[in-house]
């Protein structure tokens, strides 16, 4: 079963902008700095990784302090020249100190944009964390949380805690009905726990919402076929290479589909040709 952020970045620059509030000015002004390097999806469009994710939903928070977006950018940038080429990102701690973004690192503070060293009187660093700290009040963890934090959330104990990354993703999409990762991920977990016709409901939620996402025809194909709904697998499988068509899983999926319980040798001939095709790219 096919998941997002597994071994390739998993967020869109719509799903990123959405799940976090930031606009679509800030994100192109990080990227543009340098500060955030997205991938290449097969269309060209963006995927961001989880560690841009986590500059991103910094960006956010300092826009919720109202630092102005030029200067969060210009922070940023400022900060991405300051910082040896391997600093780790997850040791920073950045906050809003009125109009300034304040950058803590190795127990030292200072202000991003100027460089300025700063005397530190607040508590120590966490490390292994990005901590932000805001002018606006305090609000509780849950309503801190972002859907990309449910998400990520949920990928981190789908290993120990099925019922709590379900809950998880769940929380996620109640937080952003069209995040189709999200979905991609509950339904991929619901189908491993013998759940197909859960993930299916899911499945078809999910396209109801963002009919043009290829992975969640294709991981729908996956449920029909456990399910031994051949023909309907057949037809998601296509409708996801419709969408996407060097998508090479899809097309050896549909072939084997063919040739395996549909007795269609032509057809399943031509999705292995591209399948091979595709594989010597």
């Amino acid at each position: 079963m096919s998941r997002a952020a597994t071994s390739e970045p998993a967020y869109t620059l719509r799903s990123t902008q959405d799940a976090l509030g930031v606009s679509r000015a800030v994100l192109k002004g990080l990227i543009e700095a340098g500060f955030v390097s997205p991938a290449r999806g097969p269309r060209q469009e963006y995927r961001f990784s989880f560690q841009d994710i986590v500059l991103l939903r910094t960006a956010y928070e300092l826009q919720a302090a109202e630092i102005p977006p030029r200067r969060i950018v210009a922070a940023l940038k400022k900060l991405k020249a300051e910082l040896p080429e391997t600093a780790p990102l997850t040791g920073l701690r950045i906050s809003a100190v009125g109009s300034d973004v304040v950058v803590s690192q190795r127990g030292q503070r200072f202000a991003a944009h100027s460089g300025q060293l700063l005397l530190d009187f607040e508590v120590a660093q966490q490390e292994g964390q990005v901590a932000l700290l805001s002018r606006k009040p305090a609000v509780s963890a849950v309503q801190q949380r972002s859907a990309a934090d449910w998400f990520a959330e949920g990928e981190q104990l789908e290993p120990t805690d099925r019922a709590a990354a379900e809950a998880a993703y769940r929380e996620a999409l109640a937080q952003d009905p069209d995040f189709a990762n999200a979905y991609v991920n509950l339904g991929a977990l619901l189908c491993d726990a013998g759940r197909c016709q859960d993930a299916l409901t899911v499945f078809d939620l999910a396209l109801a919402r963002c009919p043009d996402e290829a992975l969640l025809h294709f991981n729908r194909a996956i449920a029909l076929e456990d399910l031994g709904q051949d023909e309907a697998a057949l037809h998601s499988y296509e409708a996801a290479i419709r969408l996407m068509p060097d998508f090479a899983d899809a097309h050896f999926n549909a072939a084997r589909v063919c040739q395996d319980k549909l007795a269609r040798p032509q057809q399943a001939l031509r999705h292995f040709s591209a399948y091979r095709r595709l594989q010597k790219r």
